[in-house]
Formats: C-alpha cells, structure tokens, sequence
C-alpha cells in the first residue's frame, strides 16, 4: 500500500468548535458574512448598512443576548447572533456558515443553532423570532425541521430588529 494514506499524511477537515464572539474575530466575521450576502445571493448590501457587525458588544450582548463564531482552527467559518427584544423574546440574527463547512458531515448550522438554544434556555429567553429572505431556501428547510414555524409579519414582536431584506418570517419555543 503507498499513496498519503499509507504513510499516514492523509489530511482530515480541521475540527470545528463555537465560542463567543470577541473582538479579534471583527474582521473575520465580516469577511464571512458581506461575501456570502453580495456573492452568493445577489444582495447590494454593504458593512455601513449592518452597524451591528461594528458594535457586537451593543448591539448583540445588551440584556441576554450574545454572538458566537464556528472556528475551523483560527478562520470564521460560521456566525450566529441572539438579539434579546425582551419579555422572554430573542430575536435570531446573522446565521451564516461559510459554503466549504455547510451540510451535515460538518454540523456547523445545527452546532450553532444548539448554542443559540442552549443559552435562551438557560437565561428564560422562551422565544425565538427570525427573519430571512425568500432566497434562502436551504435556511428555510433547516429552520422548519428544527422547530421554527412560518409566520405572518403581523405576528412579529415590535421590539423585532427587521431588516428591509426580510421578507420569512418564523418562531420557534424554546
């Protein structure tokens, strides 16, 4: 037997793991995320038009809410935001997982989405709201089979962050 196998160079996915976002990861998060919008789906969108990407620290950690990144050794491979709107409420935001880490041999997606999950339970966050675009078909069926079901704009929270780009809309007990 030869070949990188045999002499045991085989290379293997680096391991993924989430923790709570912090500064050193600023330029990485974007550098995920405005590639992803413009790129893939088309979107003219820029960094000025998401002041929360520069303020995580306000904007996201405010009451009981926080941000986290899916790292494969040091890159941002993925994101997700919890914004709490109050009265047990939490508001879904800035899921992005990078195109090489989707899917379910990597879990990046459902790893994040379990974090977020975890800490509305633990901090009495009973909801969760989240908007997307229609684009996102792929985010919707994941969404759907993991709790969140569809809802009208109307049934939104007034406290909800919406974005002009949200036109799907779903909730979720926690």
């Amino acid at each position: 037997m030869s070949g990188p196998a045999a002499s045991g160079t085989a290379r293997t996915a680096p391991a993924v793991r989430i923790e709570a976002f912090d500064a050193s990861r600023q330029d990485g998060v974007v550098d995920l995320i405005l590639p992803i919008q413009r790129e893939e789906f088309g979107f003219a969108i820029t960094l000025a038009d998401q002041p929360d990407l520069l303020d995580v620290e306000g904007f996201y950690r405010e009451g009981g809410g926080n941000f986290w990144v899916a790292l494969a050794d040091d890159e941002v491979v993925g994101t997700i935001a919890l914004r709490d709107i109050d009265t047990g409420q939490g508001a879904l935001r800035k899921m992005f997982v990078k195109a090489a880490w989707r899917g379910p041999e990597h879990r990046v997606a459902q790893r994040l989405l379990d974090t977020l999950l975890a800490w509305c339970g633990a901090r009495g966050i009973g909801t969760v709201f989240l908007g997307t675009t229609e684009k996102f078909h792929a985010a919707h069926r994941f969404y759907e089979k993991n709790g969140f079901g569809r809802i009208e704009c109307e049934a939104l929270p007034a406290g909800f962050p919406r974005m002009g780009l949200d036109t799907r809309f779903y909730r979720r007990s926690v």
